[in-house]
């Protein structure tokens, strides 16, 4: 786990080469490579993206430049490259979102291989390895990665340790879908003794954790998700919902009233995701 400039990148290192999980923002490329560098000289194979914004696949370009892809074993059973560039895998919708915006990312920083079925699987480094699809959470395009061996899931930004969900509205993201991707993360942990330790979850942003920091995290989203549900069915407005203080026991922990996302965006956001799917 890599922390610094945009969100946390796993990275895993083998026999094989490297693979990388989000790469950050495009201003911490060189740092990244470097990180990663101190970590293995192996050639870098696959980048894989969580999502499709900035602080999570800023460093595509030049992380995966810096690669090769694989073209297979030889008579030895020993890989060998195919041509420059690891391969960047991603759910469809982020290779839509990326190539969509205007104006447009940099054409060598989008997915070059692409998945439209929930689950997706590799095998590297003598690791089976899913990237399994979480429809409209954090955004249309999320994906969990999930090392079977290592026991580690990677979640990118459904799962934060730093803020509350950040539903993006726009992207496609809803706060039920966040819910279900919370619990589709718990029902692949597993803790080790008192519900410590165990599977170990890289956060989109913030600190290393396990199974009982993401029930935490889930069972206060369904609380506050509940809240808004209950009194939108009171025919209250979002202004009226906002005044209520819904999060109020929870805004100590998570709570914002300024930066790149404040509480009151966070409920503005889960109330029109309710409001839409009535």
């Amino acid at each position: 786990m890599i922390v610094g400039a945009g969100g946390n990148t796993t990275v895993q290192i083998g026999d094989d080469g490297v693979l990388v999980v989000d790469t950050k923002l495009t201003a911490a490329s060189g740092v990244l490579l470097d990180a990663i560098r101190q970590l293995s000289s192996k050639p870098i194979r696959y980048v894989i993206n969580t999502h499709w914004h900035p602080d999570h696949v800023g460093s595509n370009e030049l992380i995966a430049k810096s690669g090769s892809t694989i073209a297979g074993g030889n008579v030895s059973g020993a890989i060998t490259d195919a041509g420059e560039g690891a391969a960047v895998i991603a759910h469809e919708n982020v290779l839509a979102r990326m190539s969509g915006q205007d104006p447009p990312s940099a054409f060598e920083a989008w997915p070059t291989v692409t998945l439209f079925m929930p689950r997706k699987d590799i095998y590297f480094n003598g690791e089976a390895i899913e990237i399994l699809h979480q429809p409209a959470a954090h955004t249309d395009g999320d994906s969990l990665v999930f090392f079977r061996r290592a026991d580690v899931v990677s979640t990118g930004d459904v799962f934060t340790t730093t803020a509350y969900p950040v539903i993006r509205r726009e992207d496609g993201g809803g706060i039920d879908g966040v819910i279900a991707a919370l619990n589709r993360i718990i029902e692949i942990t597993v803790p080790e003794e008192k519900q410590e330790g165990g599977t170990l979850v890289i956060p989109g942003h913030g600190r290393l954790s396990d199974e009982a920091d993401v029930v935490e995290y889930r069972d206060m989203v369904t609380i506050i998700r509940d809240r808004i549900k209950s009194m939108l069915e009171m025919g209250m407005t979002l202004r009226q919902v906002q005044a209520a203080k819904p999060t109020a026991d929870y805004d100590g922990r998570y709570g914002a009233s300024n930066g790149l996302w404040t509480t009151e965006q966070f409920v503005a956001a889960a109330y029109e995701s309710l409001q839409n799917d009535d």
